[in-house]
């Protein structure tokens, strides 16, 4: 009895971590970042998916085998690549997960603004003062396991409702997918994977899933099967987002609309208006949910992310940790309530914790074969390793080439 008790403890855990990474990666920069792609490539954004998806695929199995196996989390294991290296990935993890916290809250804004016509300025404390609550419970962790779990499946419902009620041409989207044709070649596709794949497991996001696993003991050889199920259905349900919301958008544009805001003084709200252009007015109600939730749930995943690669460096916020967990929140809501302008704002910090990846992986990388990290009865997979080296490679290649799109995209 005890035994299946805890089987179950453990299954919830697991299933809670897959959510912990995908919903964190489902943030209101996500839904912003695929309406702008969709409408600026059209059906070649299927293409945009699918090599931004198989990259991130390689980095999550990467990073989490290699955590799981060692018992650490990320900052220790740089520490243990190189002395003070895990100080430099934690300030840069933490300064990611600040500018993406500081979007998530403006998105959650928005989509108080798209629900209930909530002024964004009100929006950004309502939703601050949410996500404070659930850290302030009791037993917060398992809070936070339930409510990324009943808020996904949520969000990802309307989602797909949405996109039948669009009815987008399928065939189109998928041809284009595997073969695409970009009007400013290939090039252009650049910005929008590394948007994506700092969106979906750059900086902090990554590592959110494997270091709740750490936090619940999960770890060690014989768990690295567990690990591994669970990183995968972490990258499944960010990508049957990914996908389900861009078929959405793509009826909507197919159908002759733009993303422009429908009326004079309305706050830039892309994925918004896509869903009030394709299911009219409830659809736009139900976006608003869709908006708040994500919002609300990344705010959760980087503000807890980003205090646990700082509690092991220093004691003080271990002793505390949910308390600097609500001043991080706190902190990330006075920024946005100072800088506004919060969907430019999350599609360049995806960008941003796109070019953090290569650094961590790095780190990942140099720790899979060494005994003192990962124990000597592990051995990390050669073809993984592989995998990871063309990744950092490519991603580096692609940060640099995709930096005059970043440029365009603050100055257009």
């Amino acid at each position: 009895m005890e035994k299946e008790k805890a089987n179950k403890s453990q299954t919830r855990i697991l299933l809670g971590a897959a959510f912990m990474m995908a919903i964190s990666a489902i943030g209101p920069g996500f839904l912003t970042q695929t309406a702008i792609f969709t409408e600026e490539h059209g059906a070649n954004h299927g293409f945009i998916i699918l090599i931004s998806l198989m990259l991130a695929a390689g980095v999550q199995l990467n990073v989490w085998r290699v955590i799981g196996a060692s018992g650490m989390r990320g900052q220790d294991i740089a520490n243990k690549v190189l002395p003070g290296l895990g100080f430099v990935v934690t300030f840069l993890i933490a300064l990611g997960g600040l500018a993406f916290n500081i979007g998530n809250i403006g998105g959650a804004a928005l989509g108080l603004n798209a629900l209930a016509a909530i002024p964004v300025e009100f929006g950004y404390w309502l939703a601050a003062l949410v996500a404070i609550g659930i850290f302030l419970a009791k037993n917060a962790k398992t809070v936070v396991d339930f409510v990324m779990k009943i808020l996904g499946v949520i969000m990802i419902t309307i989602v797909i409702a949405v996109m039948f009620i669009t009815n987008p041409p399928y065939g189109q989207a998928l041809g284009h997918t595997f073969f695409p044709a970009f009007e400013g070649g290939i090039t252009s596709a650049f910005f929008p994977i590394m948007t994506y794949l700092g969106g979906t497991v750059g900086g902090y996001i990554t590592f959110s899933g494997a270091h709740r696993l750490m936090d619940a003991g999960i770890s060690g050889k014989e768990n690295i099967k567990k690990v591994t199920t669970s990183s995968l259905q972490g990258i499944s349900i960010a990508a049957l987002m990914r996908i389900v919301l861009f078929l959405a958008v793509f009826g909507v544009i197919v159908a002759g609309y733009t993303l422009a805001p429908v009326y004079e003084g309305d706050p830039a709200n892309p994925a918004a208006i896509a869903f009030l252009r394709g299911a009219g007015p409830l659809g736009f109600r139900f976006f608003g949910v869709v908006l708040f939730v994500a919002g609300l749930t990344s705010v959760i995943g980087a503000a807890y992310t980003s205090i646990t690669f700082i509690k092991t460096l220093f004691k003080p916020v271990e002793t505390y940790e949910n308390y600097f967990v609500i001043g991080f929140i706190l902190f990330s809501t006075i920024i946005m309530s100072v800088v506004g302008s919060p969907a430019m704002l999350l599609v360049v910090v995806g960008f941003l914790n796109g070019l953090i990846l290569p650094i961590t992986l790095s780190v990942i990388l140099l720790a899979c074969r060494r005994k003192d990290i990962i124990g000597a009865d592990y051995k990390h997979p050669t073809w993984l390793i592989i995998l990871g080296v063309v990744i950092v490679g490519v991603t580096l290649y692609l940060s640099i080439q995709a930096i005059p799109g970043l440029i365009t995209t603050l100055t257009g």
